[in-house]
């Protein structure tokens, strides 16, 4: 499947850990050239998030697949002299540096704009490029707590937690990605954009904020501070995960009226679904505790392949509470390319064959397939510099060894 929309884009990405590199990621998933600019010898410090085995960690081979690999010192002169020269030869810059160091450094958006008046400069920061907050260091767990979202996770009789991934960082590449893009077709349709307008300034807060849903309407409308609610959604019932006979438990979204109705009859419980109290959501949500009491009473004594087949079988809204194990074997996921699999070093003597996600959103019926997981630290550094560049051996081995 030869199906690349960006192809013929060349991003030079100068960021770390997770949220510019997620947007990179997505980038090159769809065709872009993605040259990767990594400290030499130590690289992006994902190489040794979650490293079990090997050199790295297939959380980078993951967040950086479809991408080549260059190191680079950025605190030299040289560095960033070869960073000025790459970058006329590039459509976008993505980096993820607090405010201010690339001006430090001599790179902002300016000096770019004279090297490259078509460049556009993707920046992602804990909460963007102006502001009172700007110059702050933050990490996407922070970002998650400002932004609203860490006070509506966990149990109400708890303090909140954070979700297993980095979400934050996640979204924050998401919307630099979607930004990038934008830019790059505003480009095409006007001949000379300014540089404000090529300029994108993502922030990890707003990224949170900005999928909070009616968090702040709620709040100035009518007075109402959101609480942790569990397994549940604030506002919507019976939605939450129900305990089964063999220890597992599943997901089951009966919050809509026609769907209550074939739902309590499903578990055997005509007098909830002709109860007047429980005919509209908003009923349903006072009484949540005593439908999701009735329904755990249902789930109990059945496993979870039995709940799933009936409630399945009704139209009911549902699903099993997978692990890793589960998704590697599920049908669906296979059906559609989801996990693509790549010989990669886990610290054996020889390379294991390795599942990896694939990119999302399909196109032409199936996950496009991924050219190459995250490469090895300046895999391609010999290749892009004497490619784009015109340098010799002897210019990149006096590079190397000046960094």
């Amino acid at each position: 499947m030869d199906i690349r929309p960006l192809d013929g884009v060349r991003v030079l990405e100068l960021g770390n850990y997770v949220a510019a590199p997620t947007a990179g990621r997505i980038l090159g998933d769809f065709g872009a050239e993605v040259i990767k600019v990594e400290r030499p010898k130590t690289g992006d410090e994902l190489r040794n998030w979650r490293l079990y085995g090997g050199n790295t960690s297939m959380l980078y081979r993951t967040v950086n697949r479809n991408k080549k690999s260059i190191t680079l010192d950025l605190r030299t002169e040289a560095g960033r002299g070869i960073v000025l020269e790459l970058l006329e030869h590039c459509d976008v810059l993505l980096e993820n540096f607090r405010p201010g160091m690339l001006e430090k450094w001599g790179l902002g958006p300016e000096v770019l704009n004279e090297v490259n008046p078509n460049l556009v400069i993707t920046r992602i920061s804990a909460y963007g490029q102006t502001g009172p907050l700007a110059q702050r260091p933050g990490f996407a767990a922070v970002a998650e707590a400002v932004g609203g979202l860490r006070e509506l996770v966990g149990d109400p009789d708890r303090p909140p937690v954070r979700v297993g991934v980095s979400i934050g960082d996640s979204i924050a590449g998401i919307y630099a990605a979607f930004g990038t893009v934008m830019a790059l077709f505003q480009r095409e349709r006007v001949q000379r954009v300014p540089l404000e307008q090529r300029v994108i300034d993502v922030a990890l807060n707003e990224s949170i904020l900005s999928v909070m849903e009616s968090l702040v309407p709620d709040y100035l409308a009518y007075g109402i501070n959101r609480e942790r609610v569990g397994g549940r959604m604030e506002g919507i019932a019976p939605s939450n995960a129900y305990p089964c006979s063999d220890g597992t438990s599943i997901i089951i979204g009966g919050n809509g009226d026609a769907i209550f109705q074939r739902y309590m009859q499903v578990i055997g419980r005509p007098d909830l679904a002709a109860d007047p109290e429980l005919q509209d959501n908003a009923g349903r949500w006072r009484h949540r505790e005593r439908l999701d009491a009735s329904i755990a009473e249902w789930t109990r004594v059945h496993t979870r392949a039995e709940a799933l087949r009936v409630l399945e079988a009704a139209a009911i809204p549902c699903g099993p509470i997978y692990t890793a194990a589960d998704i590697v074997t599920d049908e669906q996921y296979k059906a559609r390319n989801m996990i693509q699999p790549f010989r990669v070093d886990v610290g054996e003597p020889e390379p294991r064959e390795v599942g990896f996600p694939g990119i999302v959103p399909v196109i032409g019926g199936q996950s496009l397939p991924i050219r190459n997981v995250g490469p090895d630290l300046g895999e391609h550094t010999r290749e892009v510099l004497s490619g784009l560049l015109g340098m010799t051996d002897a210019d990149i081995d006096a590079l190397e060894a000046n960094s």
